[in-house]
């Protein structure tokens, strides 16, 4: 089993984009990866993915448009304030406005630039660009 399903999902997704692979299946789908991957599906990171019942965890097939240059979750995961976001744009992202930062705040999952304008702050969880 895994220790971290959100990790395992997203190298498999950045192992078959650097194949050049059109879809991919993870394995198990939980709530989290659902969100996670919502939201690279808004920001056109990924195309749509559809949720496969197979009674032992449920499978998803995510389609892949080519978009990820470099994706992955941040361990530890650290804790930031609403103002400090550029820090962490420094160390995650190779460039400004280049690519976005998955937090978890007390409204939800969001991107690192919602949280900003939300003025929130919240746990580090996923990078991608």
């Amino acid at each position: 089993m895994f220790n971290d399903p959100l990790a395992a999902a997203l190298a498999k997704i950045l192992n078959a984009e650097k194949v050049g692979k059109r879809e991919v299946l993870i394995k198990p789908a939980s709530k989290m990866i659902k969100t996670v991957l919502g939201l690279l599906n808004e920001h056109s990171y990924l195309g749509n993915f559809e949720e496969i019942n197979d009674e032992k965890g449920g499978l998803l097939k995510v389609n892949l448009l080519g978009n990820i240059n470099k994706c992955g979750v941040i361990k530890p995961r650290f804790s930031t304030k609403h103002n400090v976001f550029e820090k962490w744009e420094k160390r995650y992202l190779p460039a400004k406005d280049f690519g976005i930062i998955l937090i978890t705040t007390p409204q939800g999952i969001m991107t690192h630039l919602q949280a900003k304008e939300k003025n929130l702050g919240g746990k580090l969880l996923v990078y991608c660009y």
